[in-house]
């Protein structure tokens, strides 16, 4: 192999783990949670948190104390973006639960 041949195959090695590197990278989205809030397996006390979904895992951390949980979900995935992150919950006394979160800026919905 020339050393022609090596530097080429260096570059395209490098290539290869940068967009592998930016695939896996989660976006974060930012939401504020009113009150007590019971998300898929979860409890999630009012605050705000970032929420970051990777594969069928959402993952909430706390803003103020930066601890983190995770979850289940399911993923869905739609024909237009979401102009912003929008929260639906029903109410279980003092807790509201979580059914699905839209994630502004995306096509992805996550349903708990």
């Amino acid at each position: 192999m020339t050393s022609k041949s090596l530097i080429l195959a260096g570059i395209l090695v490098f290539s290869t783990l940068s967009i592998a590197g930016t695939k896996t990278s989660a976006k974060t989205y930012e939401l504020t949670l009113a009150a007590p809030t019971k998300a898929g397996s979860v409890q999630l006390k009012a605050g705000q948190y970032l929420l970051k979904v990777n594969g069928d895992n959402a993952t909430f951390i706390d803003v103020d104390t930066d601890k983190s949980v995770t979850t289940p979900v399911k993923v869905e995935t739609t024909d237009k973006k979401f102009e912003s992150t929008r929260v639906d919950a029903n109410k279980d006394g003092n807790i509201d639960v979580l059914k699905d979160i839209e994630l502004g800026g995306s096509k992805m919905k996550i349903e708990f």
